[in-house]
């Protein structure tokens, strides 16, 4: 079972996505992080590859897509803020 972020698991593994580009949102225990392509095309491709990463571990992210920008957050509402799963993604997301 998934479960919340302690205080010391945020520490450790927080910081590196930080230096990555990801922000906490700490007014809803989320990461936010805007991705920039050269096209629209660039950037629905990148949101299909993620999806299909998302429906594989059932952890989807909330997304806004405005021509070649995607705004990106990760929440786990079942458990009322930040998981494992959503370092998890955004670290997939940052390779794709």
């Amino acid at each position: 079972m998934n479960e919340k972020l302690s205080s010391a698991a945020r520490d450790a593994i927080l910081g590196p996505l930080l230096e990555t580009g990801w922000e906490i949102d700490a007014g809803r225990d989320a990461i936010v992080k805007t991705f920039k392509f050269k096209t629209f095309n660039e950037a629905f491709g990148w949101m299909t590859r993620a999806a299909l990463w998302a429906e594989k571990w059932n952890h989807h992210p909330e997304w806004r897509n405005v021509y070649n920008t995607v705004d990106v957050c990760l929440t786990t509402h079942d458990v009322g803020g930040l998981s494992s799963l959503d370092v998890k993604l955004a670290r997939k997301l940052d390779t794709l």
